[in-house]
C-alpha cells in the first residue's frame, strides 16, 4: 500500500475537523434527550414502585384472610376431635358397664 499523499492526508484531516465542528451543535439535542429519558424513567419507576406497594398490600390481605380461615378450620378440627373422643369414651363406658 503506497503512502498517503500530503493532499490526501490534508483532505482527511479537514473532513475530521468538519465532523468534529458539528459536535457542539448536536450536544443540546443529546442533553434534551437525556433529560426526557430521565423524566420518563422517573415516572415509570414510580409507577412500578406503586404497583409493588399495591401488590404487597393485596398479598398481606390474602395472608391475613388465609390465617383467619386456617384458625376457623383448626377450631373445627378440634371440635370434631372432641366429639369423636366423647363418642369413644361413651362406648368404653357401655362396654365396661354392659
Amino acid at each position: 500500500m503506497p503512502p498517503e499523499t500530503i493532499e490526501s492526508r490534508a483532505d482527511n484531516l479537514e473532513r475530521r475537523v468538519t465532523d468534529l465542528e458539528t459536535l457542539p451543535d448536536r450536544i443540546p439535542a443529546i442533553e434534551s434527550q437525556i433529560v426526557q429519558l430521565r423524566t420518563e424513567m422517573r415516572g415509570e419507576f414510580s409507577a412500578v414502585r406503586e404497583e409493588i406497594r399495591t401488590g404487597d398490600r393485596v398479598l398481606g390481605e390474602r395472608i391475613d384472610e388465609n390465617g383467619r380461615h386456617m384458625r376457623v378450620l383448626h377450631e373445627d378440627v378440634i371440635g370434631r376431635l372432641a366429639i369423636i373422643q366423647e363418642g369413644q369414651s361413651a362406648r368404653r363406658r357401655r362396654r365396661k358397664n354392659g
